[in-house]
């Protein structure tokens, strides 16, 4: 099966951080927000035109560019997947 990446994860649906791709700044900011391997991510809406993402993370919120959140490799825990209307 090919990886599942954040920017891919369905509204309501939870997954665990497998890796974050990348050695630059954002891939280690996103790694300081608390996106490390075995953290548990819920997607939680999205902005009006799609854009940024919103996810909940060890009890915060945290919004990220598509671009960003493509960063995020995945491991899928739930396969509830809602229509997104946000």
């Amino acid at each position: 099966m090919p990886p599942m990446y954040l920017s891919e994860l369905c509204r309501n649906t939870a997954a665990n951080v497998v890796a974050v791709q990348g050695a630059d700044g954002v891939s280690l900011r996103l790694l300081e927000m608390g996106l490390v391997p075995g953290t548990q991510v819920t997607r939680v809406g999205s902005g009006p035109l799609g854009d940024p993402l919103e996810f909940e993370l060890l009890g915060f919120s945290l919004s990220l560019r598509k671009a960003e959140a493509r960063r995020v490799e995945l491991q899928v825990m739930q396969e509830v997947c809602e229509k997104d209307v946000s």
